[in-house]
């Protein structure tokens, strides 16, 4: 006797599309017969509550609204305090690359490290040195100029 070519896994499997097919017709049936045609503007409306939430109910017109000063509203990174340029500040040299011409002291105030170049020094330095130094606003920060020993 010879026998079928289909095997099991194959029945099962068409067994499983049969199954997928009646269920998308059935659900497809149970929408046309549950239709509803569109929303109304109310149903589709969204608002946005007293805490920027967004709700499905409009706002309570009788609530006294925030006023809110423009000034503090903060956009990107927090307002650095004024640190006075031109006082002379004291430090030590963290960081030289006497063959880049650039490097790094750590204020003792603030403990930040503040770039210098070395056409801002008057006297020659080494790392570990204590140095006396003025500030200005360079492109990305800091700038330590008329640096010098102390």
């Amino acid at each position: 006797m010879a026998r079928s070519t289909e095997t099991f896994s194959k029945k099962e499997k068409e067994k499983k599309r049969l199954k997928k097919a009646k269920d998308k017709k059935e659900k497809a049936e149970d929408r046309k017969a549950n239709v509803t045609k569109g929303k109304s503007l109310e149903e589709m409306m969204a608002y946005v509550d007293e805490n920027g939430n967004i709700t499905s109910t409009p706002p309570d017109v009788t609530k006294k609204r925030k006023e809110i000063n423009s000034e503090d509203i903060q956009i990107g990174v927090a307002r650095q305090e004024a640190i006075p340029h031109d006082t002379v500040r004291k430090g030590i040299v963290t960081m030289f690359n006497e063959s880049k011409g650039f490097g790094f002291i750590k204020d003792l105030e603030t403990q930040e490290g503040i770039f210098f170049h070395i056409n801002g020094l008057i006297d020659p330095v080494k790392e570990g040195n204590s140095v006396s130094f003025e500030t200005e606003q360079g492109q990305k920060g800091l700038n330590a100029i008329k640096v010098k020993k102390t």
